[in-house]
Formats: C-alpha cells, sequence, structure tokens
C-alpha cells in the first residue's frame, strides 16, 4: 500500500519527466509529429531548410545511365530506374525514388533489367469496369515498388481516347470522363494504400504521340473541361495523387509544363490540389515561365535541353525573377505529399509474394477481355474437341505486352526476343505465358498443332484439317509513335480471311492497344478482344476460351468501322517529322468517342460498352429519384441464363429540351455478379457535372431546368431496355460540381 501511495505521489514527476522527454524529440524534428496534419509537418520540415536543400526537391534525375548524352545517374538511385531526386537526410526527409508504373514497376532497358508482375493493359483494366478490382491491381504493383524500394510510382494514366490509333492508349482507360476517371482514381488508391506516391497524368491532352512534344492542342475551354479535364478531375478526387505529371503538348499556344491556365489555375486553384507538379520527362523548356505558371518539379535530367530547376532557378530567384515565396510553395507541395502519404515514416516493405500478385494479374485480364461475337456456340470451346488449330501471334511461345516506359519486365525473359525494333520504344516483348501451352494442358487427348501464320496458304490447310481454329493477331503499339490506320498490321487481315475460308469454325483472338477494323468479321463466327493482357495472359486466355471464366468485358472505347468515321481521318503530324510545330483543332469539343458517333448518327464496328457473355441477362425496373438536386437511378438486373456471370448496366441521360455536345452522356454504371436465376437491384448517383454544361465566364457547371430522359442499356449503341423521364430545375454547381446556395 505504501508503495502504491509513492507511486501516486511521484506520477505528476513521472509524467512531466516523460514530456520533458518527448519534447525535446519533438524540438529535434517537430514535423515527425504524426499528430500534426501534413500541411504543418510540411511549415515546420520548410522552415528547417536551407535554400539550397529547397532547390534539390524541386529538381529530379533519370536513374539510369544515358550514354548519348554522356550521363551518369547519381550513385544514390536504383540502376536503370525512371528517375531520382534527392531528399534532406539530415532532417529526415528520405530521396525519392521513381519508377515508371503504369502497368507495374517498369526498367529502363539495360543488362539488369528489373523484373515484376505485369498488369494487363489500363484499357483491359478500363473494360473490366470494376473499381474493387482496379484498386487491386493498383495496390499490387504499389506493394511491389515498394519493395523494390521506390516510393513515387509514375501512374495514374488518364489521357481520354481522343485519337484511337494513338500509340499509347494501351496505358490509359478509354473515351469517356466517368469510367477513366473513376477507373484511374480507384487505382491510384491502391498503389497510395502502400506509402507510395502515385502520380495523375498526363496534364493535359497528350491525347496522340506523332509529334507530342511540338504540337499545340486548340480546343474551346468549356468542351476541354467537360471532356479531358473532367475525367483528370474525377481521377483527382477520387484517387487524391500525391503529384501530378504535365504533359509534352502546348495547349493552345502554351506548354503544358508552363501553362498558368492547366498548372495553376485549374489544377492548384480550382482544384485545390495541394501536392507537387512534375514534368514529364523532357517536357520542361524554360525557367522563369515554368516556375511562375506552377511547375514545381523539373525531372529526368538530361532529357530537356538545360538544368532549368537547378543553377538557373537559384540564380532566378536571387534576382528576384521567381519570388522567394514560390520557391517556398514548390518545396512545401512535395514536403506536404510526402507527410500526406507516409513516406518519411513508411516502415519496411513485405517480401513480393509473387503468386499473389499473378493472380491479382490473371484476374485483371480474365474479367478485363471483351467477348466482341459468339455465334453458334464455337464458344465456349468444347471439351471435347479433337483437333484444334492454333495459328498465329507467337502463342507459342507468350503474350504480347506494349512499348515505352510503361513495359514491364518478366522474370524468365523475353519470350520472343530480337524483333524490331530491339530499342526505343522496344524492345518488342512478349511474356512468357503462352497460350498455346495452356489451351494443351486443358485438352491432353485432342491433337493440338500450332502454325506461325507466316504461310497463309499453310495456315489454311492446318485450320481445314481441324475441327475450330484459334487466330491469335497481334497489334504492337507504344510510346512515341502513332499507327498509320487501324488495319491489323503485317497482312493479318488476309491471314484471318484465308483460315476462316478454310474453316467457318474459326475464333479471332485480338491482342491489340486499342480499336481495330476487322474487314473479315462476317466470316468468323467468334471473336475475343484479349487487350495485351499481362503476366499470366496465356493462362487467362485459356480460362475464358474454356468457359472456366465467363467473359465479362465491356468496352472502354469505340470501334470505328473505319477512319473515315473519325473527326480526323487524317492524323494531324504523321508520319512524325522531327521539331515540326502544328496545330491540332479539336473541333469536335467534347463529343469524344461515342459521343461523336451519337452526334453524327454513325454506326461504328463495335459500341462503346459492348461485351457478350456465355449466359443471357435481363436489364429492368429502371427508376429515378430526385432528392433536392440529387438525382439517382436504381435498375435490376437479372441472370436469365444458365451459367454464372458479371454484367455490366449502364445508365446514359440525355436531355431532352437544352442542348449538350452529343445526344446522351454515360452516367453511371454498375458490375453485378449472379448465379443463374438470380437478380440484384442497384442504385447509382449521378454526379451533376454529367447533367450540366460548364459556363467559363462563371466558373459553373450549370443544369438547365427541363426534362431528361434516363436509359438502361448493355452499351451505347443498344436499344434501351427500360427508361425513364424526370424533370430538374434549374442549379448551378461550382467548378468542382459541389452545389451552390441558392
Amino acid at each position: 500500500m505504501r508503495f502504491k501511495n509513492t507511486i501516486i505521489r511521484m506520477w505528476p514527476a513521472i509524467v512531466a519527466m516523460c514530456c520533458t522527454t518527448l519534447s525535446a524529440a519533438e524540438t529535434a524534428h517537430p514535423w515527425s509529429d504524426t499528430r500534426l496534419s501534413p500541411d504543418r509537418r510540411a511549415e515546420l520540415a520548410l522552415a528547417a531548410m536551407t535554400q539550397d536543400e529547397k532547390l534539390k526537391l524541386v529538381f529530379g534525375y533519370l536513374g539510369s545511365d544515358m550514354e548519348s548524352k554522356k550521363y551518369t545517374r547519381p550513385p544514390e538511385s536504383h540502376n536503370q530506374s525512371a528517375g531520382f531526386v534527392y531528399g534532406v537526410p539530415r532532417l529526415g526527409i528520405p530521396h525519392l525514388w521513381e519508377t515508371d508504373a503504369g502497368l507495374g514497376v517498369a526498367s529502363q532497358a539495360g543488362p539488369n533489367a528489373r523484373p515484376g508482375t505485369a498488369l494487363p493493359s489500363g484499357l483491359a483494366t478500363a473494360a473490366t469496369w470494376d473499381l474493387d478490382g482496379a484498386y487491386a491491381g493498383g495496390a499490387m504493383i504499389g506493394a511491389e515498388a515498394r519493395a523494390r524500394g521506390f516510393n513515387v510510382m509514375l501512374a495514374g494514366g488518364v489521357n481520354l481516347m481522343r485519337e484511337p490509333r494513338n500509340g499509347r492508349n494501351f496505358e490509359y482507360a478509354g473515351e469517356d470522363p466517368l469510367l477513366a476517371g473513376q477507373i484511374v482514381g480507384a487505382q491510384i488508391r491502391g498503389i497510395q494504400s502502400n506509402r507510395v506516391v502515385s502520380t495523375l497524368k498526363h496534364f493535359a491532352l497528350n491525347d496522340q504521340e506523332s509529334g507530342r512534344t511540338t504540337l499545340n492542342v486548340k480546343i474551346d475551354e468549356a468542351a476541354s473541361r467537360m471532356s479531358d479535364l473532367l475525367a483528370l478531375q474525377i481521377a483527382n478526387e477520387q484517387g487524391q495523387p500525391g503529384a501530378v505529371m504535365c504533359s509534352y503538348n502546348r495547349l493552345n499556344g502554351v506548354h503544358a509544363c508552363e501553362n498558368a491556365y492547366l498548372l495553376s489555375e485549374v489544377l492548384k486553384q480550382d482544384w485545390g490540389f495541394k501536392g507537387w507538379v512534375m514534368s514529364d520527362w523532357g517536357a520542361t523548356h524554360s525557367t522563369i515561365p515554368a516556375a511562375n505558371a506552377g511547375l514545381d518539379q523539373q525531372s529526368g535530367m538530361p532529357f530537356d535541353l538545360a538544368d532549368y530547376f537547378a543553377a538557373p532557378l537559384k540564380e532566378a530567384v536571387l534576382n528576384g525573377w521567381v519570388p522567394q515565396s514560390r520557391l517556398d510553395d514548390m518545396a512545401r507541395r512535395v514536403l506536404y505529399a510526402m507527410f500526406a502519404h507516409g513516406l518519411v515514416e513508411a516502415p519496411a516493405a513485405p517480401p513480393i509474394d509473387a503468386k499473389a500478385n499473378a493472380a491479382v494479374s490473371l484476374r485483371d485480364a480474365q474479367d478485363g477481355m471483351v467477348l466482341l461475337k459468339n455465334q453458334g456456340g464455337v464458344l465456349p470451346l468444347a471439351r471435347g474437341v479433337k483437333r484444334v488449330a492454333v495459328i498465329g501471334g507467337y502463342a507459342d511461345r507468350g503474350v504480347l505486352a506494349g512499348g515505352g516506359s510503361s513495359l514491364v519486365y518478366p522474370e524468365g525473359g523475353n519470350a520472343v526476343p530480337g524483333l524490331e525494333p530491339k530499342t526505343w520504344p522496344g524492345p518488342v516483348m512478349y511474356y512468357p505465358s503462352s497460350p498455346l501451352k495452356a489451351i494443351q494442358r486443358r485438352l491432353p487427348q485432342a491433337q493440338v498443332r500450332y502454325a506461325d501464320g507466316a504461310d497463309p496458304a499453310a495456315a489454311a490447310a492446318l485450320a481445314r484439317d481441324s475441327d475450330v481454329v484459334l487466330v491469335f493477331a497481334t497489334q504492337w503499339t507504344g510510346e512515341a509513335f502513332d499507327v498509320p490506320d487501324l488495319a491489323l498490321p503485317q497482312g493479318q487481315d488476309a491471314l484471318i480471311a484465308a483460315v476462316a475460308a478454310a474453316n467457318p469454325r474459326t475464333v479471332v483472338v485480338l491482342q491489340t492497344g486499342g480499336p481495330v477494323t476487322m474487314p473479315w468479321l462476317a466470316q468468323v463466327p467468334a471473336v475475343l478482344e484479349a487487350w495485351y493482357p499481362g503476366s499470366s495472359g496465356g493462362e487467362a486466355i485459356a480460362s475464358v476460351l474454356f468457359g472456366e471464366v465467363n467473359p465479362s468485358g465491356h468496352l472502354p472505347a469505340t470501334f470505328p468501322a473505319s477512319v473515315e468515321q473519325l473527326p480526323r481521318p487524317v492524323l494531324d503530324g504523321y508520319p512524325q517529322v522531327e521539331d515540326r510545330r502544328f496545330d491540332i483543332d479539336y473541333h469536335e469539343g467534347a463529343a469524344v468517342g461515342y459521343k461523336w458517333f451519337d452526334l453524327k448518327g454513325m454506326k461504328p464496328l463495335f459500341p462503346f460498352g459492348h461485351g457478350l457473355s456465355y449466359t443471357s441477362f435481363a436489364l429492368s425496373g429502371l427508376r429515378a429519384s430526385v432528392n433536392g438536386d440529387v438525382l439517382s437511378a436504381s435498375f435490376t438486373v437479372r441472370n436469365s441464363g444458365k451459367l454464372r456471370g458479371k454484367e455490366v448496366a449502364q445508365v446514359y441521360v440525355a436531355p431532352l429540351g437544352a442542348q449538350w455536345e452529343a445526344p446522351k452522356r454515360l452516367a453511371g454504371f454498375k458490375k453485378v455478379d449472379l448465379m443463374p436465376g438470380a437478380s440484384a437491384t442497384a442504385t447509382v448517383t449521378i454526379d451533376p457535372r454529367l447533367l450540366a454544361m460548364y459556363d467559363s465566364a462563371s466558373k459553373r457547371w450549370k443544369v438547365a431546368a427541363g426534362d431528361y430522359r434516363l436509359t438502361l442499356a448493355a452499351d451505347a449503341g443498344a436499344d434501351p431496355a427500360a427508361s425513364v423521364v424526370v424533370r430538374l430545375r434549374e442549379a448551378s454547381y461550382d467548378v468542382n460540381g459541389k452545389p451552390l446556395p441558392r
């Protein structure tokens, strides 16, 4: 009892001693106190930094030696990586180790390429229409990045598909602002759940690769706010990225990375973005204009013509050409993101679970494959089939990946080495996941034969002697180039036509970077779009072909019947001429993709949202309710077939009185997984920006009073399964879609 009383009497002194000790630690590094807000921590750390330390935070290096520029990477960087930025070790501020990352932990080419798990292409993930799956994929690659020693992933690509010939479309999420923004936002959240910063890119309107560093995009402000910028805005809201990467192109005459409208007005002022803006590698063109316009960090020296944010920036600040307050803001933004996303106190990463990560990639690929056509019951393949011909696409060895900075190198190396181009934006990579071998494993008693397709006559002879034929057609695309047209390259259309003429039970499996034309479509009963299916792609393709997985992907982009249906049938700036400056007039404004086709009354090859299943679904019971100014829609999805499957129900909205950029917009969607005979009821709340026109003068989204028709459909071109008309009152919303007082 005496001991207990003694402790009680001493308790104030013990507490004081502990608090004094804690206070001493916090006094040394007060920004290490995680109870403080990221803003406060950034302010405290900034106050302790020297001018030279601030300047280090805003200047980034390439993390790989570059012989052509006689450049040697910083020794602290990770070899063959995208980038490196010096931190402030004396203050406990870590370096920034950056990796290209759209589809996994990428590697620069070289003798020590870093292997990783590759997700399917961004288009494949968008084709899942599954936000939980997108999050899981982001979480997987974010975990691998942490385990590899990276804390910044150059991911989050959300460039809208204005140009189907864009060689980099495979990295992105399609043509619709709502779908693209939500899918990429979910990926960013998944990445950053690992205490890793993700970027959002490319800001903004970098929608083709031909002349990407010199072209000038001409577009009306309201149109850009309702299309490309809306997609980026939604991704920013959903994902809360730590950084934004500005793009190569010019917008209305000004380079994106020194465009005050984009960086300061839209991003930082209107959207309230608190992280930092980094330049794309080679996209910085000045010191004073870029810094004053809102660029916070120059990236990837030596890609730029000069080290604009090194000694020249210091000189500019000393002379007052760039205010000291601006440099402080640049450094503060980097610090804020590091504190907000846990980079400063990030614990050691767990080891990579390659098997679990491969399973994530496999599920993504399976859920993103789109069954475009299936007549006569040719799919799924019967287990009793006796003779199968597999033709083309190096299907005996692996599955195709896209080229450029997003390329993930696989364990086991390139399954088809030596294809041209061997250097940037190559190498052409095939992941060692063979569809042929996966098919053979499922048909141990059958005769499964392979032909490479180089000789169409020999392929046709094999097809003629088979019960079913699987033609694997490929289209390699990549960064820094566009494709000349939408045709399959290297005579593959002729190969498919010859094989289909020899055997009417011909299935075409496409591995493409985006939409392609199909002059042979009427000759084949089934087409499966597998995109670039990632590390486990061969297994994923086989599982869908045999019905182990019911295909549930829906197109995130319209497949045109020909280039003549595009807003610009001739691709501006193609073929590319070095240093040529040219304009691109986005005269279609916000009418991108299916909106353009609706506006012009054209029928595409396959519409946005299209996707078939091995079962059937019935959509019904569409109801709409307006609570104040909040519009919601509910509906029922029933599996009316005999197999378990997933359906993507899509809600479109169209004004009956007001004039929009196009007749209708995607307003909401829901993917449901149903057993045969089962039903599910779902509700979507419609973002008011999808009911409004943007008014540049007032910076408001304005909904016109009147009647609006909601339709429930399986795709953008289908007859509605149900429709309902609602009356909306006039309403205005701020630049972020928040209600304004009446």
